[in-house]
Parts: structure tokens; sequence; C-alpha cells
């Protein structure tokens, strides 16, 4: 198993840091006990080179190859490629995401259009000094959804101004132990494959979008094509377990949203 610990933090050994171990730690214990391999990475986003997206539009029409900012974003998008599943972790920096995660998440905009994440399982970690987490974990839970992740689920930290490592164990080891926990058996169990009705309807906007755009050739029509996507038979990015009745509500639900949007 192969997770990657994205830390949109530029403070190494912070309270966002300190939490995503407390997590690897647990991850670790948890993989020892069931004598599965286990290969943690973590990419502090601060310490990479990501410039600033300049919304040229490239990455869409010509491929994110071409983008003209060579920085290490790239790099980083083959590590979550590679990668089982993410543990994907920010500051609360003015009652959002941090600015280096934003600006992630904006540079990874294409992958909105191409979800070349379908398949791969991730779990949300905010902290702050003592305001809310909420708006923060919405806006990473929405891109990596947008993305094709499934998510495992997401965990608030209040935590003052920066705590004490102990203080940390202290006080949130087990909540880090469920996050662990919660991370390594839907990567083992295959939760992915039982994609929530948010990810069947937003699949099936997507879906008719390319349908209507039959005449284009772009990147992105290509892609969706080139996965089978754009099949009417097609429910979701890939075979799943869910049941009939959950599936036709979503696509009905889509094609109302869809309509709507056009």
């Amino acid at each position: 198993m192969k997770i990657l610990v994205l830390v949109g933090s530029f403070r190494r050994n912070g309270n966002t840091d300190q939490l995503t171990g407390l997590i690897k730690e647990h991850m670790q214990e948890i993989a020892q006990q069931r004598g599965t391999p286990l290969d943690i990475e973590t990419v502090y986003l601060g310490q990479q080179n990501l410039q600033f997206c300049r919304g040229c539009r490239i990455c869409y029409d010509r491929g994110e190859e071409h983008c003209p900012v060579k920085d290490d974003l790239l790099a980083i998008k083959a590590k979550m490629e590679a990668a089982d599943g993410i543990l994907m972790a920010s500051p609360v920096y003015v009652d959002d995401v941090s600015g280096i995660t934003k600006n992630f998440i904006d540079r990874l905009c294409h992958v909105c259009h191409r979800p070349q994440f379908a398949g791969k399982v991730a779990y949300l970690v905010a902290t702050t000094g003592g305001s809310r987490t909420g708006k923060t974990l919405d806006t990473m839970k929405m891109a990596l959804r947008t993305w094709g992740f499934h998510i495992a689920g997401q965990s608030g930290f209040k935590m003052g101004a920066l705590m004490k490592r102990e203080d940390t164990r202290d006080r949130f080891d087990s909540q880090a132990a469920q996050a662990a926990q919660k991370l390594f058996q839907a990567i083992e169990q295959g939760s992915y494959r039982k994609p929530a009705f948010f990810a069947l309807l937003m699949f099936r906007v997507q879906q008719l979008s390319w349908q209507a755009r039959s005449d284009t050739d772009t990147v992105d029509y290509r892609y969706w094509q080139q996965q089978g996507w754009i099949d009417p038979k097609r429910t979701f990015y890939f075979p799943h377990e869910v049941g009939w009745l959950k599936v036709t509500l979503a696509r009905l639900a889509g094609a109302v949203i869809a309509r709507i949007m056009t």
C-alpha cells in the first residue's frame, strides 16, 4: 500500500505537520499488525516550487504537459497517480484553505475536466487555532471529489496557535488513530467501488456535458472518449457495487442539473 501525504503549510513541525505525523504513525502500526507492506511519502507543498496559475487554459486546450509554468506540479501529480491513497491536510487561513493549498488546487484545474484520480481514496484534515474548519474541509472535499477521489473521511482539529508535540499526542491521538483506520480500511476494502450519491450525480452531469460536445476535438473530450465514459451505458468511471435504485436516482438528478446548467 502506498500513501502520499500532502501538507499544505509552509510551517514544518507545526500543528498540521504534527497531526499528519500522528496519523502516519497509526497507519504504520495498522500495517504492521496486518502484515501489509506500507510506503508513506510526505510532500510539504510549502517547500515545493509551485508557481501561480496564469489562467491561460493551455492545460485544457493542449494538455497539462504544455503548461508554460515549469515547476514541481507534474512531479507531485505523478506521485498522486502512483499512490493508493492520499492524506491531504491544510491549516485554516482566514476561514479557508491556506494559500499554498488553494494554489495547488488551482494548478490541478485540468483534472476537474479529466478526473484522473478515479478509483483512489483520500482522507482530509484541517487544523485551526480556534475558528471553524468546515469551509476548509469543504474546499478540499469539493476539489478532490471532482478529481475522482473517493473521500474516506475528514477531520478538523482546533489546536491553538501552536501546540507542543506531546500535548498534540495527548489530546488528539485517539482521533488521529480513527482517521488512520478509516483511510487504511477504505483502501484495503476497496470502498471506492461504492461511490456516494453525489459522485454518481457529478459523473452524470459531466457525462451529459461531453456527450453534447461530440462535434469537438479537445484534450478533454478525447480523454473521456478514450476512457469509455461517454458511452450512455456507463454509470460511473469504473465498475461499481451500487444498487440500481441509487444509480437511477443519481442519473435523474444529474440530468436535471445538467439541463439547468446549459
